[in-house]
């Protein structure tokens, strides 16, 4: 017919094409000179590009710590107070071995203010040296690692009683992964006011004897009562500490008894299932009044080992080696060396489909 556009329903929308990134400039640009062949030529040119900047330059440029990691942007806080909005450059993200977490130290570059709202922005440009690293694997597989926390001292383990019950299997993966990322390990047993009877609490008395015995610190708290908070505040004291544990076992009411000016919201108990539901959704850095910092992170129900494998594991459990340990403790050994990847698991090159039929097992929570 005359007149009829040949090309119909089928043009694109320029729009929608550029919202999708079908008209991004380096894409083309890359798609246009560099087959499948050339991504490793692209990326040794980006390592290239990146490692021709002067050192002398970059450590001239401002200095900070990331204070919280959002999806597009972390918050990096300067010695003089100062708190910058910053991205990461997109050179240094493609080369990076890890992801920016909380507690990085920086070098950023100032930007130009792109609007009234924001007056601090900046491109950060290089991450430095973490002297720790607090991480678990993107499952019990091993197949990724999940950074969450750089350069703390302290790992603070917080559990329940009850209210949700204690899971001393995953109490142990927590102690593992603080100590082979470089930070001390911490027990708190919270809620002891949730205590069936005496028996129930010397019971629970009995385990955090045995982590005392191997040189892992704990102690007893209760909020509502009082127990173990002066004790708790000479932990957190001149340190900085990562809080971590099941969801819903009290950790932002822990820090709210001890230091009132923290806003950290608290949450509820799920009266169906007895669990933690979530009210910390991202990892963040807080000053404490009486001195130190506290590294608040999302409640976990599972935490995978990164780079553990058999002979690594038996450094963890020297009761079990030596003969003393206890039968809970035989049992949580069991459950991890059991959900540990086969020897060079992680080295195998394959797809995600085949991954599902290679799995050394189920992913249970302990």
């Amino acid at each position: 017919m005359a007149g009829r556009n040949k090309k119909g329903g089928n043009q694109k929308d320029l729009t929608a094409s550029y919202l999708n990134g079908e008209m991004d400039e380096d894409r083309v640009d890359a798609e246009e000179r560099f087959g499948d062949k050339s991504k490793h030529y692209q990326r040794d040119k980006t390592i290239k590009t990146q490692a021709g900047r002067p050192d002398e330059e970059i450590d001239a440029l401002p200095a900070g710590e990331v204070i919280q990691v959002h999806s597009l942007y972390s918050d990096v806080l300067t010695s003089d107070g100062t708190q910058w909005r910053c991205v990461q450059r997109k050179t240094l993200s493609r080369i990076s071995a890890t992801q920016l977490v909380v507690g990085d130290f920086v070098r950023f570059s100032p930007s130009p203010e792109l609007n009234d709202l924001v007056k601090n922005e900046g491109v950060i440009e290089r991450i430095e040296p973490r002297r720790t690293v607090l991480t678990r694997a993107d499952s019990f597989k091993q197949l990724e690692s999940h950074p969450i926390v750089a350069n703390a001292e302290r790992m603070l383990i917080v559990a329940s009683l009850h209210l949700p019950e204690v899971k001393w299997g995953l109490i142990d993966r927590m102690v593992i992964a603080a100590e082979s990322g470089g930070l001390e390990p911490v027990l708190c047993l919270n809620k002891v006011d949730t205590a069936e009877d005496d028996e129930d609490l010397a019971a629970a008395q009995v385990v955090l004897d045995h982590y005392a015995s191997m040189g892992i610190t704990s102690l007893k708290t209760c909020v509502p009562t009082g127990l173990g908070l002066a004790e708790l505040r000479d932990v957190l004291t001149g340190r900085t500490t990562v809080l971590a544990g099941h969801s819903g076992v009290g950790k932002s009411s822990l820090i709210r008894a001890v230091e009132p000016t923290l806003d950290l919201r608290v949450g509820e108990i799920s009266a169906i299932h007895s669990k933690g539901m979530h009210t910390t959704t991202s990892a963040r850095k807080f000053p404490l009044t009486f001195g130190g910092h506290v590294i608040d992170t999302p409640g976990v129900k599972l935490f995978g080992l990164w780079q553990i494998n058999e002979e690594k594991l038996a450094t963890f459990f020297p009761d079990v080696e030596d003969g003393t340990a206890p039968d809970w403790r035989i049992e949580s050994h069991e459950r991890i060396l059991e959900s540990l990847p086969p020897a060079g698991y992680d080295e195998l090159k394959i797809d995600p489909d085949r991954r599902k039929k290679e799995s050394p097992g189920p992913e249970t929570a302990d």
